[in-house]
């Protein structure tokens, strides 16, 4: 586990609190305005291993998340489907913080204030491990897709165009 002087995020702490094995990575010099591809070169590592996290609202009124990789883009109507609505799209960029309690470029899947549903792409099942937001703008966490699932309850689909 990782023993750095880092102000533990929700996420970090739930990973500690279940004794489930991560890295942190991070890259100080990131802002919101880089791109999840950005970072994963920053980090060393390819775009696809790197993974964003999209919150959305469905035609019901119900959010959910989306996990795929930073180069990639959701495809809505396949990320619909997935959850059985008949329509998503993304939440606005002011109500990210207020429903999950994570920013703009530093939202985890891991330790939102509610569990959402949440899809992961099945292309982190060619991975032994992922990176994903460790909760804070340049903090990444690296750990298995299983991990994720274990706490999120994820389910895997092809959510990409």
């Amino acid at each position: 586990m990782a023993k750095e002087k880092l102000e533990k995020t929700n996420a970090i702490r739930i990973l500690e609190r279940e004794h489930i094995p991560y890295q942190h990575r991070s890259w100080e010099k990131a802002t919101k305005e880089h791109t999840g591809v950005e970072m994963a070169a920053a980090l060393g590592q390819p775009p696809e291993q790197v993974f964003k996290t999209l919150v959305t609202v469905g035609k019901s009124g119900e959010h959910y998340v989306f996990m795929l990789p930073v180069a990639e883009t959701l495809h809505l109507k396949k990320a619909a489907a997935a959850v059985g609505e008949k329509a998503i799209s993304m939440i606005k960029e002011k109500e990210l913080l207020p429903l999950t309690g994570y920013v703009h470029g530093g939202c985890s899947p891991i330790g939102m204030k509610k569990l959402f549903s949440t899809v992961m792409d099945e292309s982190a099942l060619q991975f032994e491990t992922i990176l994903c937001s460790a909760g804070k703008i340049g903090h990444q966490l690296e750990l298995a897709p299983s991990a994720i699932q274990k706490l999120t309850h994820c389910i895997f689909a092809d959510i990409t165009q």
